[in-house]
């Protein structure tokens, strides 16, 4: 395994993901709950693959990584269209529900062809990831400013917690250069994010 920290925090991740996708079937409101679902699973597909890349096949020769390196990306994305439609129906739907679904979904195609063409760049993913992440906020951050609940609350620092994640990978934060590097530090922060974000999406 050549970056165990990197793959077993991954693994984690994708168990709770895998966790929270399924106590939402009874735990989510009816018209978020596919979205939830898809949410966790494309998140929790991610860190799986991604995971087995960093364990198994870094080397970008490999036919590991030729298979689920795109798959990784593929997986962020899927997350990311789930995050578009979350947010189109967080807290009151939104009149426009139906086009923003739409036209995220073909955002998300688009950007599968894009990846199964080659263009396998992880700024991708964050280019298609990092706007559905910021409309869900802004959906959650008004629907708590309607009505504030504890568990809208939580909801919200479950995003907070997403962003400081996101800035530990990028500023490459480490609790130890080698055995646990910024890539697990996010695993962990975003696990804490995941759970929060569940309690908020489970409140509505």
């Amino acid at each position: 395994m050549n970056e165990p920290a990197v793959t077993l925090t991954d693994y984690g991740l994708t168990l709770l993901c895998a966790l929270l996708a399924w106590r939402a079937r009874s735990t989510v409101r009816s018209d978020l709950r596919p979205w939830t679902a898809a949410l966790f699973v494309g998140s929790g597909a991610a860190a799986l693959f991604g995971g087995t890349v960093h364990g198994f096949f870094a080397e970008p020769t490999a036919v590991g990584y030729r298979v689920l390196w795109p798959a990784t990306l593929l997986s962020v994305g899927a997350a990311g269209l789930a995050a578009w439609g979350l947010g189109a129906r967080v807290g009151t739907q939104s009149a426009g529900a139906q086009w923003v679904t739409r036209f995220a979904a073909a955002a998300f195609v688009i950007y599968a062809v894009l990846v199964l063409t080659g263009l396998h760049a992880f700024v991708i993913a964050i280019a298609f990831y990092l706007p559905a992440v910021i409309y869900l906020t802004v959906r959650f951050a008004r629907a708590y400013a309607r009505r504030p609940t504890a568990s809208r609350k939580a909801g919200l620092i479950g995003f907070g917690l997403t962003y400081a994640a996101a800035a530990i990978q990028q500023l490459q934060i480490s609790i130890h250069p080698v055995w646990f590097d910024h890539n697990a530090l996010y695993h962990v922060v975003q696990a804490a994010a995941f759970i929060l974000l569940y309690k908020g999406l489970s409140g509505e």
